[in-house]
């Protein structure tokens, strides 16, 4: 199952709905783009402060999944990625529900 997790993210960043990094994630949010946030298990304390900050102020739902960076990087096509805004209803409406069901973390 979780490389279900990892296969969606895959798909949805062939089909142009991911918006992957801190900065785009952010800007994301702020367009109201933004349906999920999907972290990585090893972002920084900092990093997870403050893009739940941001998240929570959007009204962003997050996802904290088990995987480091290197391996949603690898899925995603990138050396490594923390942190991933979903900008599509229905690949956010997936992700969730294989992260929700495989007990990843939930933080909004």
């Amino acid at each position: 199952m979780e490389e279900k997790l990892l296969s969606m993210l895959g798909i949805a960043r062939r089909a142009g709905r991911l918006a992957m990094g801190f900065d785009a994630a952010e800007e994301a949010m702020r367009n109201h783009q933004a349906k999920l946030l999907v972290l990585a298990s090893d972002v920084s304390e900092r990093t997870d402060r403050s893009i739940c900050r941001i998240a929570e102020e959007y009204k962003v739902p997050v996802l904290r999944t088990g995987f480091e960076m290197d391996r949603i990087g690898k899925a995603v096509g990138h050396k490594h990625t923390g942190v991933i805004a979903i900008n599509d209803s229905g690949f956010a409406k997936t992700i969730k529900a294989i992260g929700t069901e495989n007990s990843q973390e939930e933080c909004i």
